[in-house]
This record gives structure tokens, sequence and C-alpha cells, in this order.
């Protein structure tokens, strides 16, 4: 909850994403853990509990790696149309990279250990593996979306250029360069 009030007071719109995002994620989640409850036998533990928690943080960073690419083109003078589709490649690299390291961690400390430690590895990597397919099929066309959208492109507190830093949805003057002369 803290998480996603944060979320919502420093991306605005882009919060909201990250809320039905969650939403989303957390419904997969919950959805293939009854499955494998029905089916499999499978009972989630407190350390898979912990397992999901520690997920959340890294649902949230791959939403954020896509946001802050985005701020940074928007910022260097692109619209925001033309920004969403470049951040989310530049981003989705990056993305893939993080969960693929949270993935490594967790077939690994499911390899190597038993008891409930196993149980944290198998949430942690369901849930990390479920975050590429929820941002890949929900977050960048969300964020497509409100970028064509005039509601979102807007000056408007909850417009996606308030969200960003920025004060025009399109055209927005670049910034100097760091160290340069103006």
């Amino acid at each position: 909850l803290l998480v996603v009030i944060y979320m919502i007071f420093y991306y605005r719109a882009l919060g909201v994403v990250v809320l039905l995002g969650l939403m989303v994620w957390s419904a997969l989640n919950f959805t293939i853990i009854c499955w494998l409850g029905e089916t499999r036998g499978l009972a989630l533990s407190l350390a898979g509990v912990t397992g999901l928690v520690v997920s959340v943080g890294v649902t949230v960073d791959s939403y954020v790696v896509f946001f802050e690419r985005l701020k940074d083109d928007v910022r260097l003078g692109r619209s925001l149309r033309t920004s969403t589709e470049r951040s989310w490649k530049r981003a989705f690299r990056t993305i893939i990279a993080a969960n693929v390291s949270s993935l490594i961690g967790a077939v690994l400390l499911y390899l190597l250990t038993v008891g409930p430690v196993r149980g944290f590895a198998f949430f942690l990597a369901l849930a990390t593996a479920l975050d590429l397919v929820v941002a890949w099929f929900f977050i960048r066309p969300a964020v497509a979306w409100m970028g064509r959208t005039a509601l979102f492109t807007g000056d408007s507190w909850w417009g996606l250029p308030s969200g960003l830093g920025t004060s025009a949805a399109r055209g927005a003057a670049p910034l100097p360069a760091a160290g340069g002369a103006s």
C-alpha cells in the first residue's frame, strides 16, 4: 500500500498504472498459486509469502526503469508518443536483465537448499516470471495508450508530463548539457 501511494504521488497517472499493474500481477499470482494448490498440493508457507513480498520490489522496479527512461526521453525534447515506444525498447533490456538475475538467484536457491528456503525461491521465481508477462502485455500497452490520450498528455496534475517532471507533453525544451556552455 505504501509503495502504491508513493508511486501515485511521484508519478501521478503512471502511478495508477503501477497500481493496476500490481493488481494484474497479484491476480495472476493468486490464480496460479490456487491452481497449484488444487492440482499439485502446493501450500503457500510464510517463506513463500516472503518471496512474494520481495518480488513486489522487483516488479515495481521494472515499472520505475521504464518510467525513468520515459522521463529522460521527454526531457530531451521528444514527444510523449515517440518516447513511450523508444523508452520501452531501451528499458525492456534492463528489465529482462534484472528479472533474469532474480530468476538465476531463485533457481540456485531452490536447487541448493531444502525446506522453507525452497518455498521462498519458488514463489520468488514465479512472481518474477509473471512480472515479465505483466510488463510486456499490460504496462507497455497501458503507457502507450496514455501517451496517445489527450486526458493524460495535458499539463494537469494527473497528466503524464507532470508525473514525468516536465512541463509540456510535446516538444519540451531540451535540458542543457551538464558542464557545457549554455
